[in-house]
């Protein structure tokens, strides 16, 4: 390979780095977001479990106060059915009594249905806090894993940029316009083709035969007459018989 390939193949591979470590730098930030939605989603999961504790107990507790306050209820009643005056009277406090025990046991079983319910939704608030916990940790982790990366893909761009930059000013003007105007072509760092059994790699493209012989023993620089680009060939490497 010449002198003027040697330097397109440099500047194209120095070219191709650049863009993969932008798209790196580009893709970080979204890798995150998703990242923390995932946490967002998983934080609010968490927040109507408690909320749905948070009611069981509640509900509980209302159950506990309304046992309370028909127990009360009950023993007023009594009290008053010392005083009926006839039997019509003390049927009527009789019944309110049942009335109320019955509310009294509706109470109770509501209570323990709560409770069964509530013996999960604690589990699950409890194992989900510890991983929500640990689920944080490692987001920040990857945030600060992410921000480093960032930091090294910058610095390496910098770097890289520096020696393109010192390439282009040791290239011949011509070439360098040459390789900026096929790049503006394909919107594409590819400026290099290989040609390989007769074809151009890129395009796949059939080359003519006198331009394929003139590139496999000229040392000029010769185009792709399909596409543009730049053409450079490997000889075949030559296996020793033993």
């Amino acid at each position: 390979m010449n002198l003027a390939l040697q330097q397109v193949s440099k500047l194209q591979n120095l070219d191709m780095r650049i863009l993969e470590l932008k798209r790196e730098v580009a893709q970080l930030p979204k890798q995150i977001a998703e990242i923390e939605k995932q946490l967002d989603a998983h934080a609010k999961k968490l927040d109507a479990e408690k909320a749905m504790l948070a009611a069981n107990q509640r509900e509980r507790k209302q159950k506990e106060l309304d046992i309370q306050t028909a127990q009360q209820k009950i023993s007023k009643l009594k009290d008053q059915m010392l005083q009926a005056k006839n039997n019509e009277q003390y049927r009527a406090f009789q019944h309110e009594i049942d009335y109320a025990q019955n509310e009294i046991g509706s109470a109770e079983t509501r209570i323990l249905e709560l409770m069964e319910e509530s013996e999960p939704l604690d589990k699950n608030v409890k194992q989900a806090e510890v991983a929500l916990a640990a689920e944080r940790k490692q987001v920040e982790a990857q945030k600060q894993q992410a921000k480093t990366q960032t930091a090294a893909d910058e610095k390496e761009i910098s770097d890289r940029a520096g020696e393109m930059r010192q390439l282009l000013t040791e290239m011949p003007a011509g070439l360098k316009q040459t390789c900026e105007r096929i790049r503006k072509k394909h919107n594409s760092p590819h400026v290099l083709a290989e040609v390989v059994d007769g074809r151009c790699t890129a395009c796949r493209i059939a080359l003519r035969p006198q331009h394929y012989q003139d590139l496999k023993v000229r040392e000029d620089v010769f185009f792709c007459e399909s596409c543009g680009r730049i053409l450079y060939y490997n000889p075949p490497t030559q296996v020793a018989m033993s």
